[in-house]
């Protein structure tokens, strides 16, 4: 999938890992490995993004007397 923005945080993952794979193998031409480092920076933001979100939505399960769920309230600091 090329459309870094269309994909999920595990298909970017495991596309930054094949480009630090490709870099970590010494055997990439100087011009490839420029993109390479290009295309695994923008992975990176898109994972980062993609972690943010998921934070934003965690949320704490609060808990009536009965030891019953009553409901969720976001997570401190988020």
């Amino acid at each position: 999938m090329s459309d870094i923005a269309k994909m999920s945080f595990e298909e970017a993952m495991n596309a930054l890992e094949g480009v630090v794979r490709d870099l970590e193998s010494g055997n990439v031409e100087l011009e490839k490995s420029i993109a390479l480092y290009e295309q695994g920076a923008r992975l990176k933001a898109h994972c980062e993004k993609k972690l943010k979100e998921a934070e934003e939505k965690v949320a704490k399960i609060t808990l009536g007397p009965d030891g019953q769920p009553t409901g969720t309230t976001p997570v401190e600091g988020l």
